[in-house]
């Protein structure tokens, strides 16, 4: 009875050490903002409960605590922590507690709700950074050669700008060989990238929103064949805290407001047909999602409208991975916007390893789409590539990010485009207004 009882303590005592030495691997996130919800998201060493602690800026005395979750090593002991007693437009400060403890950061932590405007006063301001293309490297992992990662100080450069919210354009994980034929690499290469030391600056005080494009779901120009696709899913949902995933738990599609600007978020993988068929029909994205996508611009009020995509759209060289390799689908897709007459349409693209801004116009409709690409990877230089779309001057080959800002009034809005190189320095910008459009 004694040897028992020794072996019950035992068990009881090292339990309670390993849930104490449980902590975070890395800063939390904020994912989606509603005006009555947020979320944050945070990833932990091993079991444990977490929650989340929140306050309006400076007022520690009006504390609220999330409800708990456990952390799985089947989520990657990632968890999804709701904030569900915030009002409209508030700052909040935060912390992370595992098993009771809060948990400390080296970076300021805090989140807002969407304010309630409407009807009462004119938009506030948006300031959201976008971006694609982050290749960590893991030489054990890399392919042999000069590492493909590269300027990881340029998440710093974003940092200091302070943008309210970020869009991941895809790529935002490259995985590897040894990664996409298995649910636990596919886990092990989130958890490398989120856990790289200069990205930590970025996570835990602005929101992130995220699509993916062949690199976070499988191997390159992976398609609608890949045996993995749930696997990818299943890891980007737990390593992202997007509003929604999906069309009948299939694929990743979305949307989301922040403030009077309006993102949807596409899925160019899921439902894609292989790039070298040669007999049949040839797609991307799919007409249920191209008729989901028109109901939800139509029914949309914002002054502009945010497509984001992993793959260009506009560019009309027949190359790479753009929506012209799939001709009869990219004018399916412009016509119908066209013929909706749906104005201030902005498709949000990356893959290239290159930025560049396009513009369309038929019938009195004009499209953008800017590509922001890349953060980390290498980059690649495409200005004799013959994309008629182009506008001149707004080719960059080298690692850089996108800022969105719109200001104005509520019957005009203007959104200010800026690209900026890894220091934070200006590489370009181009204004448009919602109502010369």
């Amino acid at each position: 009875m004694l040897k028992k009882f020794l072996i019950v303590t035992f068990l009881l005592s090292t339990t309670t050490i390993s849930q104490a030495q449980i902590a975070l691997t890395c800063s939390p996130m904020p994912g989606y903002s509603a005006m009555r919800e947020v979320t944050v998201w945070a990833q932990l060493s091993g079991v444990g409960d977490a929650q989340l602690i929140y306050w309006p800026k400076g007022q520690t005395e009006n504390e609220h605590i999330s409800e708990i979750v456990t952390s799985e090593r089947k989520h990657g002991y990632t968890v999804h922590l709701i904030a569900d007693e915030v009002e409209p437009g508030i700052t909040y400060e935060y912390q992370i507690a595992i098993n009771g403890k809060p948990q400390k950061t080296d970076f300021t932590q805090e989140f807002e709700s969407q304010p309630l405007w409407q009807y009462r006063t004119d938009p506030p301001s948006v300031n959201f950074a976008v971006g694609s293309c982050t290749y960590i490297n893991e030489v054990e992992y890399d392919r042999p050669g000069n590492g493909y990662g590269r300027d990881y100080e340029i998440f710093d450069a974003i940092a200091k700008e302070s943008p309210q919210a970020m869009m991941w354009l895809g790529d935002n994980i490259y995985l590897r060989e040894a990664d996409y034929d298995s649910r636990t690499g596919i886990y092990l290469r989130n958890s490398h990238t989120r856990q790289l030391p200069e990205i930590q600056s970025i996570l835990p005080n602005m929101h992130h929103y995220a699509i993916w494009d062949d690199h976070d779901y499988g191997p390159n120009n992976a398609d609608r064949s890949y045996t993995g696709k749930y696997w990818a899913r299943d890891a980007f949902m737990d390593f992202w805290s997007n509003p929604s995933y999906g069309f009948h738990g299939e694929g990743i599609t979305s949307q989301f407001t922040w403030y009077d600007a309006h993102f949807f978020l596409l899925d160019n993988r899921w439902w894609r047909t292989s790039n070298e068929r040669t007999t049949g029909e040839r797609y991307q994205l799919g007409e249920e999602q191209i008729e989901w996508l028109i109901d939800a611009l139509k029914f949309s009020r914002a002054p502009f409208k945010f497509v984001c995509v992993g793959g260009q759209v506009l560019n009309t060289f027949n190359g790479h991975e753009n929506l012209a390799t799939c001709s009869e689908e990219r004018e399916y897709l412009l016509q119908r916007i066209v013929e909706e007459k749906i104005q201030n349409v902005v498709f949000l693209t990356g893959d290239r390893h290159h930025s560049e801004l396009s513009k369309y116009e038929k019938d009195g409709v004009i499209i953008w789409d800017l590509t922001v690409s890349p953060l980390t990877s290498r980059s690649y230089d495409a200005a004799d590539e013959p994309n008629t779309l182009r506008i001149k001057g707004s080719h960059f080959a080298q690692s850089n990010f996108g800022l969105l800002k719109i200001d104005g009034n509520f019957r005009e809005r203007v959104l200010t485009i800026e690209l900026k190189d890894k220091d934070g320095n200006l590489l370009y910008t181009y204004p448009i207004s919602s109502v010369n459009n």
